[in-house]
Formats: structure tokens, sequence, C-alpha cells
């Protein structure tokens, strides 16, 4: 999953916005912790935060009117925050949470803004930096094969641009969720067009004989720039690849389209020790989320049950990290734990820590001072955070098995 380093971030200073708590009685949980109860955001209360935070990165979108929603570009200031205003990992949960508003709402517009977005992305990050040509061998009637640039500021360098498989894979869920949610095909071909590019440049064969997956390659997929393997990218590429291979099997597709390329991820991660749960907030909440969509495997329900007390852990009020000031801590890997113990079948004393974080946190980037490098991708997540919507399976119609 995605690191500090990943993003290119440095730990910015936040500013403290002190706002008064709502204290109701005191009481003790199941573990005899001395608790407080605190006003729980209602609904709409989370929808209107939802949007202003999205409205940060994407402009006042909620202001557009159909006809214009058509016409609609993504800002590139402020943009994503990645080069010329696009970050693969930011918009894809800008391309969902635009889904998840128009499930909501039921106003298509926000479907023609998740649309715009998608073609937006493709048409930047599908070509090089200089814009003049699509990546290489992509073109006009498939403009994905060439993969999808990470979006990084600087071309080269130790967080230089290239392509980060644990992103590649998250955009293909949002282009999954949006042929869903559009009941359109093309946007899932697209999906399962870049899978089958990328797939055999992440993979590589060792003198042992063996197969491993890399973290990093570069732009034109040629080289590896970071030999290592992510934590859960085998995981993330079966769930992911699955679930496009069962959508396109309800579209039309043979069954079995991409079913080479899941073998694959199965049987790496069906190595010993690679499906353990991690400490960091944002592994483990992105492997919350990736092994619910598949909820009912074992391997899912395993993980699950060995993850979610490690949340407990990281969100109880006592822990080290929830007694570090806001600017000890970074916003958006939080609310990748808030992500995936929503869409888990949590107990009420998890999802109430989660509701504290998103409290905590909704004061503090009320503020936000001195966080440009951070805002993208902390105010999109923070969205998703409030609401989880289209990130969790069940969510769109016509979508369970």
């Amino acid at each position: 999953m995605a690191s500090l380093s990943h993003h290119g971030l440095r730990q910015l200073r936040t500013i403290v916005c002190l706002v008064p708590r709502n204290l109701f009685p005191n009481h003790y949980n199941s573990r005899g912790r001395h608790i407080t109860h605190k006003q729980i955001m209602s609904q709409p209360d989370k929808m209107g935060r939802f949007i202003e935070a999205m409205k940060t990165v994407y402009g006042p979108f909620d202001e557009l009117s159909s006809d214009n929603a058509n016409d609609w570009i993504p800002p590139d200031n402020p943009g994503a925050g990645g080069h010329r205003g696009r970050y693969l990992w930011t918009d894809a949960f800008g391309v969902v949470n635009f889904i998840t508003l128009f499930k909501e709402t039921a106003k298509p517009k926000y479907l023609t803004l998740a649309k715009r977005l998608v073609v937006t992305v493709h048409d930047i990050l599908g070509h090089t930096r200089d814009g003049k040509k699509r990546l290489d061998g992509a073109t006009d009637e498939e403009p994905l094969v060439g993969g999808l640039r990470i979006g990084k500021l600087d071309a080269s360098g130790s967080d230089g641009d290239g392509q980060y498989h644990h992103y590649l894979t998250l955009w293909m869920f949002a282009l999954n969720r949006l042929s869903i949610a559009a009941g359109e095909r093309e946007w899932n071909d697209l999906g399962i067009q870049l899978a089958r590019a990328i797939h055999p440049r992440f993979l590589v064969h060792c003198l042992s004989g063996g197969v491993k997956m890399v973290w990093k390659i570069s732009m034109d997929m040629k080289s590896v720039l970071v030999p290592s393997e992510g934590h859960l990218d085998a995981a993330t590429g079966y769930v992911v690849y699955k679930l496009m291979q069962t959508t396109a099997s309800k579209q039309g597709h043979r069954n079995d389209v991409l079913q080479q390329e899941i073998n694959d991820y199965w049987n790496l991660m069906s190595r010993k020790g690679s499906m353990s749960p991690g400490t960091d907030f944002l592994d483990l909440g992105m492997g919350l989320w990736m092994c619910h969509i598949w909820r009912d495997e074992p391997w899912a329900i395993k993980f699950r049950s060995k993850a979610l007390p490690k949340a407990e852990e990281l969100l109880d009020s006592t822990s080290v990290m929830m007694q570090r000031s806001a600017a000890r801590r970074l916003a958006f890997r939080e609310f990748g734990t808030c992500v995936g113990v929503s869409c888990s079948d949590a107990s009420e004393e998890l999802q109430d820590q989660v509701e504290d974080l998103l409290q905590f946190w909704g004061k503090h980037l009320d503020r936000g001072d001195g966080e440009d490098d951070l805002k993208p991708i902390s105010r999109v997540m923070y969205a998703t955070g409030l609401v989880v919507g289209a990130f969790r399976r069940g969510y769109l119609e016509d979508e369970v098995d």
C-alpha cells in the first residue's frame, strides 16, 4: 500500500483549530475503559462535509448545471496535487466519490463529472509528461495499453514519476465502479485493458525459478525502478482483477477474461506470511477494504479477523499515535483505516473510534494552513472516510453475486 514516500510528501505542520467538544455523560465500555460519548454527525452533516472536502480539490462543482457538467474540465490548480494537476491515487478516490454523490443525490451530473474526471486522467497520465504522445504501445483504440503514470511532480529521481501497481489497481476499481453505476461496459473494458497491459510488467522471474512482484516501474514500463514487493499488491491484484472479471461476465464477456492473471496473483498471495495485516494506518485500512470485496473467501475471513483487532489498537484513544498532536500525524493515512473499518463488519466500539477520528481531523482540516502538498489526498480520503459509499461492495445496484 501507499507509504509516505509514495506520494513524495513531507510531514507538514498542521495548525490546530480548537473547537469545543459536545460532551455527553460518561460510561465504561465492554473492556472496562472509561469513555465519553460525543455527538455523532448526522448523514446530512456528513454529506455536507463530504461535498466541501471534494470542492477544495475539484472546485465548485456543485454549482454546475447538467449542461455545464458535460463540458467540465477538472481544475489543475489546486487539482489532485500531481503533474499538471493530476495524481492517480487521489483522482481514483475522486472518481469513486463522485459516484457516491450520484447515488446519494440522484443527480446525474455527478456521474457525468466522474466520467469527465476519468477522461481527463487518461488524457494526462496516459500521455508522456510533455503531452505530445500516448505512453508506449497505447493507441486511440487502446488508450491504456501503455499504463498510466503516477503523476509525480518530478520526472526522475528517488521520488520521480513512473507507475505503481497499487495505484493502477485502485484506478481499475474506480473504472469498475463507474461501469456499474453508469450501466456502461466500456469503463470496465478499459480497466481490463489496463489490467492485461500492466500485469506482465510488474511480475518478474527470479533466478531461483520463482516469480515475484516489483513495486515501481518506469513510465514506459520497460524497466524496474524499485524491485521490492508491495505488501499487499498481489492480494489487491487478485481482488480487483476478479471483480472486473465478474463484472465482465455479467456484461457479456467470456467468463475467464482475466483468469490467468488472477491465478498468478493467487499463487503469489498464497505464499507463507504474505497475507499478514500491517500496523500502518493506510496499509491496514486498505487491506481491510480490499478483503471486504470477497469477504466470504477463507483468506479474507482470516485477514479480517487479524486486522480488526489491530485497528482497535491503533484507534484506541490511549494509543501512542492517538496521543500525538495533529502536527505529528498524517491525516490521509489515518483515513485509510477509516475507510477499511467502515467497509468491514466492525464492532460498534470500533465504529465509534472511527467517528471520533473523523471528528478530530474535521476540526484540524478546517484550517489546514501549510498543508498544500497534502491537501488534495487528505481531502478526498476524508470525504471517503465520512461516507464510504461506492467504495463498499453492495452499495451499487446489481453487483452482488
